[in-house]
């Protein structure tokens, strides 16, 4: 599977910590019924075998709706669960290596603060890129939040398809539009919502309005 643009309107990146009343993979169901077009799946704490147990059952999820499943950070477990992607940030494994290890067909993803970045990620064979933080996040508190003309610098330095991240949820995401990014990638906006389907019908609708405009 390769990397589409559509694909990358409305993109979920997990947080369990949000995991109160439902599993993950409730969460994850509800989302995708709302209108999510991506799920990244991202554990920084779980054993490699439980992450690997957790993303072939959300990979089984994610292919009976058509939404592709990227894996944060580890090739590893990308690999061994067929997913669809990987997403790997600056201080990971390169593009370049990931691709040697995971071949032509599954998507790589990287995250990118500066039109350097984003170039080198490009030219090592990167099938799309998460540039941010574009707001103050809860979810991260190294982050410094970028300039909105860095993103428009950047969308227009490359090709392949742009997700902002970082901070973003309804109150703000109409701020980036005609930065000319793809979509836009959630964390709490989505997991952190009362009605998870709900929310993201409306962050569907936003998110299309931002790419159009």
């Amino acid at each position: 599977m390769k990397c589409d643009k559509k694909q990358m309107l409305l993109y979920a990146v997990t947080d369990r910590s949000f995991c109160k009343k439902e599993s993950l993979y409730e969460q994850v169901e509800k989302a995708i019924r709302g209108g999510v077009t991506c799920v990244q799946l991202r554990e920084k704490n779980l054993p490699q075998e439980d992450f690997l147990e957790e993303a072939k059952r959300i990979g089984a999820l994610c292919r009976r709706f058509g939404v592709p499943l990227i894996i944060n950070d580890n090739v590893e477990v990308a690999i061994r669960a067929g997913a669809d992607g990987v997403h790997v940030g600056q201080d990971d494994m390169s593009a370049e290596e990931v691709r040697a290890r995971v071949g032509e067909d599954m998507i790589i993803g990287v995250s990118a603060h500066s039109v350097e970045e984003a170039k080198k990620a490009h030219r090592n064979g990167a099938d799309y890129l998460g540039v941010g933080a574009m707001f103050a996040t809860s979810t991260k508190s190294d982050t410094h939040v970028l300039p909105k003309e860095t993103l428009r610098e950047i969308c227009r330095a490359v090709p392949i398809p742009v997700v902002a991240i970082g901070g973003i949820g309804a109150s703000n995401l109409m701020e980036l539009t005609g930065c000319g990014a793809d979509g836009v990638a959630l964390v709490s906006a989505i997991f952190g919502a009362e009605d998870i389907e709900r929310e993201c019908q409306k962050l569907r609708k936003l998110s299309e309005e931002m790419v159009r405009g």
